[in-house]
């Protein structure tokens, strides 16, 4: 990294607005506004996902005007630019969720394509529904030119007859519903309180273990992940944001800088200590290779192994992230790593302070359980770990947040696709000790890999959470919980041993061994694989970006990146 004594804040722009060549350039930025003035300064990019299909994203463009306004006051000139937004909890259980993952790369190629072309000599992020928020990161290791990512925040929880509530249990309700243990108008009247304004997912879900984990890599600004979507403090935190850039900027500060081996392993444990979503360890590995980082998914096993689980949040536990900003926020748990001897303190940061500076600032609301002390932890090991064996030889992921089963056997309930099981489900034809399957999810088979939420938020309300397993080359989403495996790997569309599985065959997930297998020889697996016929797909009108996706994109055990 060049020192800031040397560093050109201009360093790019300088090519798109300076000299004779270039008059046509400016003559056409004069047109909407720019003076010469502002072409003069530094240019910042702030991208945002600002979109009306959720309301994960749907303060963006408020937060983008604020860090504008930071922006102009540090001596840069802002350029706004839009990219796109795929709400998982809205498309959820219909094909529209093939596009969840793939809007992760358009995320990061629309941003990188745009800085790219236009110069610019820093960037920020605002980010909001799960997957703009890596691709947004993935977008900064690309270019790797001065910037931050600034999470949109989280919704507040909804009331329902005197008890608060979030969107996971309007997913359950569902499967109430259908068990007849709750009435039609108990899942209307729900529905209608449990999302009540703008923000992300309420839970430590995707979208909040992501922002914390960004917040604890050091991308994001020390204390902003948390701050609430609605929270008159955001804006405070986004104009602070402008400003910032506008330093990072000067110190030359880039990302690359920031995400490195020993951040990568900082955010890594802050999964594990929070209980956060299995999706942390596909973007974290497509974070890590952007970045030029090694990582396996072996070292996400390591870290959470000797990470104690102390956060108690939802989907598992009971609070949300406005109750983790009232009792300290993410650097609170920065305190609780750095105690636990799971926090590299000399980590490097957006703000050019260590995060065990930022650590060491913490303030904890007395009296607060939301983060138990060190001495008091929810599971002596963190929220997930990784599993290998005859049915998912280059890897899997099952979450242990929320549960206390370590182990189980049961018999293969097979399905070739999600809505096939989310069917059975709700006729009732799941029993007890099952092991559901959920096969062509991947993210070539699938494609797009989606999230099984309906299928296991439908089992938890149909009363059998605790007394089935389900696996998939899938994913699930933040707010699942129960024993389940996602990101079976290598997935059945390119010849995984869970292509060969049929009903009846006996499954065991043993996490203490960090085993999943069948009992079936190596002979017979290679051999059903030989007599496998792969489904017909029976996807009319399947999206040509979701085809183009399907053939480029590799193995979710190496973070589902395309190629």
């Amino acid at each position: 990294m060049q020192s800031s004594s040397l560093f050109d804040p201009r360093h790019r722009s300088r090519a798109l607005t300076e000299g004779p060549a270039r008059a046509a350039a400016r003559a056409y930025l004069h047109g909407i506004g720019y003076s010469a003035e502002d072409l003069a300064r530094p240019i910042v990019g702030v991208a945002h996902s600002w979109i009306e299909t959720m309301p994960c994203n749907f303060n963006n463009r408020v937060l983008a005007a604020k860090v504008k306004e930071g922006v102009r006051a540090a001596g840069g000139t802002p350029m706004e630019l839009n990219t796109i937004a795929i709400s998982d909890g809205i498309t959820m259980g219909t094909p529209g969720m093939r596009a969840s993952l793939p809007s992760r790369e358009l995320v990061a190629d629309s941003i990188e394509l745009v800085a790219g072309a236009h110069c610019f000599d820093a960037l920020v992020t605002i980010t909001g529904c799960d997957k703009t928020i890596p691709g947004a990161v993935m977008a900064l290791a690309r270019l790797d030119i001065p910037g931050l990512m600034l999470y949109g925040g989280s919704i507040r929880p909804g009331r329902f007859r005197g008890e608060e509530v979030t969107i996971q249990q309007v997913f359950e309700a569902v499967g109430a519903h259908a068990a007849g243990r709750i009435t039609a108008e108990e899942l209307h009247e729900l529905e209608e309180a449990a999302s009540p304004g703008a923000g992300a997912c309420g839970g430590q879900f995707t979208a909040n273990t992501m922002a914390m984990a960004f917040e604890v890599l050091g991308i994001s600004p020390a204390g902003s992940a948390m701050v609430p979507a609605e929270d008159g403090r955001k804006l405070e935190v986004a104009f602070q944001a402008g400003e910032l850039v506008m330093d990072v900027l000067r110190r030359g500060r880039r990302p690359r800088d920031v995400i490195t081996r020993e951040a990568l392993e900082n955010a890594i444990a802050s999964v594990a200590m929070s209980g956060g979503s299995t999706n942390g360890v596909l973007h974290l590995l497509a974070v890590a290779h952007e970045a030029g980082v090694p990582l396996a998914i072996e070292e996400f096993d390591r870290i959470s192994a000797r990470t104690p689980l102390l956060c108690d949040l939802q989907p598992g536990g009971r609070y949300v992230a406005t109750d983790l900003y009232e009792a300290g926020g993410v650097p609170l748990v920065l305190e609780r790593m750095a105690e636990a001897g799971v926090l590299h303190r000399d980590a490097i940061t957006v703000t050019g302070r260590t995060i065990g500076e930022h650590a060491a600032e913490a303030r904890e609301t007395a009296g607060q359980r939301v983060v138990r002390p060190l001495a008091e932890p929810l599971k002596l090991s963190g929220g997930f770990a990784i599993l290998r064996g005859n049915v998912a030889p280059e890897g899997c992921v099952v979450k242990l947040a929320g549960h206390e089963r370590r182990r189980h056997t049961g018999p293969a309930r097979v399905f070739d696709g999600e809505e096939a099981a989310m069917a059975a489900v709700l006729a009732g034809g799941i029993a007890a000790g099952d092991v559901v399957v959920i096969r062509n999810e991947g993210p070539a088979g699938g494609p797009g890999m989606r999230e099984m939420l309906a299928v296991t938020a439908a089992l938890v309300g149909e009363g059998l959470g605790e007394s089935v397993a389900l696996i998939t080359d899938g994913r699930f989403s933040g707010a699942t919980h129960g024993f389940m495996a996602a990101h079976i790997a290598p997935e059945a569309a390119s010849g995984g041993p869970i292509a060969a599985l049929r009903d009846g065959d006996e499954l065991q997930i043993d996490v203490d061994e960090r085993r999943i297998d069948v009992s079936l020889s190596a002979e017979e697996i290679a051999q059903r694989l030989r007599d496998h016929t792969p489904p017909a797909p029976d996807r009319p009108g399947l999206e040509v970006a979701i085809r183009k996706y399907a053939k480029l994109v590799g193995s979710a055990s190496q973070g589902a990146l395309t190629r």
